[in-house]
C-alpha cells in the first residue's frame, strides 16, 4: 500500500511514464520487431517500435490479433494504449507494456474480422481521387 501511495504522490511515476499521464498516445512506427516469449512458451510475438509524437520517447508496442502486423508499415501513424497491469508487462511478453489500438485509418481488431482494410488513396490529378480498400489476402 505504501508503495502505491508513493508512486502516486511523489511525482516520479508521472515523469517515467512515456504517456505523461494520458491513457493513449499517437506515434510513428520506426520498425517492426519480434519479441520472444518467456519460458515455457516458445513463440515470437509481433511488436512494433514506436516513437511518440508528444515527447519523442521510444516504446515497444504489441500488435494484437493474428496477421494484423501486415497492415502496419514503417512511418505509419499508430495510436497506442496501455496493456494492463498499471504499466507493467503482461503475460509472456517481456518488457512490452503497450498495445497498438489503431493504425492509420483502420482499427486493428476490425482488420482480423475483415470489416475494414487499410485504405490507400491514389491521386491521378487534382479532380479525380480513387480510394482502394485492401483486405487481408487469402
Amino acid at each position: 500500500r505504501d508503495k502505491q501511495y508513493k508512486k502516486a504522490h511523489v511525482g516520479t511515476a508521472l515523469k517515467a511514464n512515456p504517456f505523461g499521464g494520458t491513457s493513449q498516445a499517437k506515434g510513428i512506427v520506426l520498425q517492426r520487431v519480434g519479441v520472444e516469449a518467456k519460458q515455457p512458451n516458445s513463440a515470437i510475438r509481433k511488436c512494433v517500435r514506436v516513437q511518440l509524437m508528444k515527447n519523442g520517447k521510444k516504446i515497444t508496442a504489441f500488435v494484437p490479433n493474428d496477421g494484423c502486423l501486415i497492415f502496419i508499415e514503417e512511418n505509419d501513424e499508430v495510436l497506442v494504449a496501455g496493456f494492463g497491469h498499471k504499466g507493467h508487462a503482461v503475460g509472456d511478453i517481456p518488457g512490452v507494456c503497450f498495445k497498438v489500438i489503431k493504425s492509420s485509418q483502420c482499427l486493428s481488431f476490425g482488420l482480423i474480422q475483415r470489416q475494414e482494410g487499410k485504405t490507400k488513396i491514389i491521386n491521378f490529378d487534382s479532380k479525380n481521387v480513387i480510394v482502394i480498400n485492401i483486405h487481408n489476402p487469402e
